[in-house]
Formats: C-alpha cells, structure tokens, sequence
C-alpha cells in the first residue's frame, strides 16, 4: 500500500494534487487533525484488503499550533514500521500573491494583514516538512496538465523523479525581461530573419525560419557552448536544492531568433531523463496581436 502525505504552501496546488490522485484512485482525507494522523494510517492498512490499494493525506498551516507535534508523530511512525512518502508542493512567492489577488482569497495565516506576511509566516511554519519531503514539485510554472503528467508519473507509474524542473523560455526584450529568469541570454548578435521579406511574417516555430538561424556557424557554435554550460550548470542548482530553473534567451521581439535558440538549446537538454522539462515561447505571437 502506498501513503502519501500531501503538504505544501497554501495556493501551491495541494487541493488540486489530492483531486488528482482521488481520480487516481487513491483514498483521500484532508485537513486531518495532527494527533489523528497515525491512526489513519493504522486504519488504512486494516482496509488495505478490503480495496483501497493507497492513500493520501493533506496536511497545511490549518492545523496551526498542532502541525508542531507532527515531527514527533512522523517519527514514532517511522519507527512503529509504517511506510509513507511526503509530497510537498511549493511555487515563488510572486506567484503565490498573484494567485491570491486572482481569486479574491485571503491567506489562512494573514489574519486580515499582508498576503507576504502570510506566506512568509507559513514558509517558517512548513520548512521542517519541506525538509523531509521525499518529493518537491515547484508549480510556478507548470500547467495544470504539466502537473498532473508529473503527478502521474510518481504516484501511478512508479517513475523515477528529480525536484528540478526547467523551463526553457523565449522572450522579447522590447516586452521587458521575465521576472522569474534565472539565466538570461541575449542572442540579439544573431542574423534576423526579420530583415527577410519571406520570412518576417513567420516565426521560430516554422521550420524555415529555424534553418535560417541555425545554418549560420556562429548560431551553431553558440549552442554548442549554451548546452555545455546549462548541462554542467542544471546539476549544481539541483544539489543546493533548487526545484525550478528558468532558462531566459531573449531576441528583440520574441519571434525568431530566441525562439529558434530555445528550441534548439530544449531539444538538447531534454534528452536527460533526471529532470523535469518544459518549453514556453512567451512573445511568439505579441506582434500579431498587437497588429490586430
């Protein structure tokens, strides 16, 4: 039987989480009270017979002054036998006010103050468990589909997972630089397809415009010399314990250039298998619209 604990930072995705592994068949309680936790998992492996193959539970802030007493309950557990991961879900602070501000939500430990006094406060609360998490999944960037595919991938297929998740995304720096860019690389130097009657229209995404850029030996010899550092750079970030990397390659407007180097750089790096890899073109379709 498999028993997962579910906890996080509030809005970063713990009730969505608990919603996908109930659609996947798992047995879910959240907001459990603290001294009930143990008992809940004795009762589950007496019904683990009668049906109910895993179990989730969640576990936040709600439990207030109690969560206190869960290290001492996860470790009389650990040493009665009982078997059980933890799931901690987490995003950037920016993104958490922003997801608060959307829907009008206040945050459970603001008490009617600041939303970052909130998460501030909870982050101190929850860092024990963020500690001992067995799995940490970053939802700053990820798609609603993005994390149930990584959700899929733990708790159902049994597959192998890495904390880190990289996105590598294209930008135009005339729409200002991503806020959340951990590396941003400027390949403005570039020829521009832009220049290019029969091309301008297009964007990376057309295969046209990609040959355009990448037959030139100077795109090439950069590439070479991205994917060597973002290799060599993406393993020292996941030992200090980073769980999202952005990856920013910005040309003037986001259409040609930088789109054609992050997909190219993407193609490269998402060949390994130990992290989490995703492709965002931010600016692609900014000028079109903007026309319109």
């Amino acid at each position: 039987m498999r028993f997962v604990i579910v906890t996080g930072v509030s809005g970063a995705g713990k009730s969505t989480v608990l919603k996908m592994l109930e659609d996947a068949h798992y047995f879910c309680v959240d907001n459990l009270p603290i001294p009930l936790v143990e008992k809940f998992a004795s009762l589950m492996l007496e019904v683990h017979e009668e049906g109910v193959q895993n179990a989730a539970l969640g576990i936040d802030a709600r439990s207030g002054r109690a969560l206190e007493e869960l290290a001492k309950v996860l470790d009389h557990m650990k040493e009665a036998g009982y078997d059980f991961e933890i799931l901690f879900m987490d995003a950037e602070d920016s993104v958490l006010v922003k997801r608060y501000k959307e829907t009008r939500r206040s945050h459970p430990l603001a008490n009617n103050g600041r939303v970052d006094d909130g998460i501030r406060l909870e982050r101190e609360m929850m860092d024990f468990l963020r500690k001992r998490a067995d799995y940490i999944i970053d939802t700053s960037h990820l798609l609603t589909r993005e994390l149930r595919q990584e959700i899929e991938k733990i708790f159902v297929n049994d597959e192998k997972f890495c904390n880190m998740m990289v996105t590598v995304l294209s930008f135009g720096f005339k729409y200002g630089i991503p806020a959340d860019a951990d590396l941003v690389f400027d390949v403005r130097f570039l020829p521009n397809p832009y220049y290019e009657d029969n091309l301008r229209p297009l964007t990376g995404m057309d295969e046209s415009v990609f040959n355009y850029v990448m037959n030139n030996e100077t795109a090439r010899i950069f590439a070479n010399k991205l994917e060597d550092m973002i290799q060599f750079l993406i393993p020292k970030y996941a030992q200090e314990g980073k769980t999202s990397l952005v990856i920013a390659i910005g040309c003037t407007g986001g259409k040609h250039r930088s789109v054609t180097i992050a997909r190219e750089l993407y193609s490269r790096i998402a060949r390994n298998g130990e992290y989490g890899f995703r492709l965002e073109h931010r600016d692609v379709d900014k000028d079109r619209l903007l026309k319109k």
